[in-house]
């Protein structure tokens, strides 16, 4: 299979080919900082939907990344081309046939002496080889999320795009849904 990236410009959408091809991909991953002691543990489920925003989107690969509780993308072990920038706290999921996913991971924070929102970055590989990134994962509440954020963000997300997080269990939990190419230039859904 060929691979194309499309929707213009993404720096780093190809940490989406980074995983060990060997792995075998499912609809859910748990990254390091679901464990951490010190972090706030955050589940985020979610579908993926085909371009017509009914149909499930079978097969399909979401890749995450994200800062740490200090805004910071750490990386203490890993080796590779992305995870030197994007961190440890990343992973990759492959949706089945009801295009459903989860992550288990932590909240993030803002990055440090910044006020940009604390955000989830995402990038999708569609099963006929298109990639782009998709709007990132915001959250209600945030102090530095703008009214103009939000609507920019909304542009490419089949929802408002900011989540809003509730505890259930002692565990942040919040739902995403994604329509592939939705606003994304160049796409034909071919």
């Amino acid at each position: 299979m060929s691979y194309t990236l499309i929707g213009g410009p993404c720096e780093g959408c190809e940490a989406i080919f980074e995983y060990e091809s060997e792995k075998e991909l499912s609809n859910s991953d748990t990254s390091t900082g679901f464990f951490k002691a010190i972090a706030e543990k955050m589940i985020i489920h979610g579908t993926i939907f085909e371009n017509d925003g009914k149909t499930p989107a079978s097969n399909t690969i979401l890749y995450y990344y994200h800062t740490d509780e200090n805004g910071e993308y750490k990386n203490n072990k890993e080796t590779g081309i992305w995870v030197q920038r994007h961190g440890e706290l990343r992973g990759w999921i492959k949706t089945e046939e009801d295009g459903k996913y989860t992550i288990a991971t932590q909240k993030p924070a803002s990055y440090p002496n910044s006020r940009n929102p604390a955000h989830i970055h995402l990038t999708v590989l569609e099963n006929n080889g298109n990639y782009y990134w998709i709007e990132d994962i915001y959250f209600v509440g945030d102090p530095y999320l703008s009214s103009h954020k939000i609507e920019a963000v909304a542009a490419r997300t089949c929802d408002s795009g900011v989540i809003e997080l509730k505890k259930i269990n002692g565990i942040l939990t919040g739902n995403r849904d994604n329509i592939l190419g939705l606003n994304v230039p160049e796409y034909d859904g071919k």
